[in-house]
Order: C-alpha cells, then structure tokens, then sequence
C-alpha cells in the first residue's frame, strides 16, 4: 500500500485532511519518520447501508424463490468450497 510522506508541520497544520485519508501517512520529522497513522476503515454511508439492505431482502426473496432454507444454501456452499478445495494443487 502507497504511504504518503509529510512533515510534521504539514500533517499538523493539515491534519482534518490527513485523518480523511484512505492510505496511511508517514510522517517525518528532519527527514526522519517518527511516526505512521493509518486509518481505520470507513463507516458506511447511509446510502451504502440502506443498499445492503435491499440487497438482503433481494437475497431472502431469492433464496425463497429457489425453495431452499438458508441451512440448506449454507451446506450447498460448504458442498462446493470443499469440491473447489479438492480441485486445487496441495501447497507446501
């Protein structure tokens, strides 16, 4: 992950914008860093949450559709990660 690099007067004087940031910033003092923040993830929007939330309603329509429970979905799953697993070369 790319790492911004700035002074410490830079990241104080400009410290809302850094603590907005998506990659982590470096900060140096003479040149030297002192110090790394990296951010924690975002919290979702309200838009992105009331979308998750149409989309599980879409996902038990879904499912209902199909006539499965979510026990039966869930095994199915299990069913094909352990096919997939099987498919795959063995790793050291």
């Amino acid at each position: 992950m790319n790492t911004t690099k700035v002074g410490i007067r830079e990241f104080r004087e400009n410290l809302s914008s850094y603590l907005e940031a998506e990659k982590p910033v470096a900060i140096t003092r003479h040149g030297m860093t002192i110090g790394v923040y990296v951010p924690a993830k975002p919290r979702a929007s309200r838009e992105q949450l009331e979308a998750l939330r149409i989309a599980g309603e879409k996902m038990d329509a879904a499912i209902r559709a199909a006539g499965l429970s979510e026990d039966e979905l869930v095994a199915e799953f299990e069913q094909l990660r352990k096919a997939d697993r099987a498919k795959r070369p063995a790793s050291r």
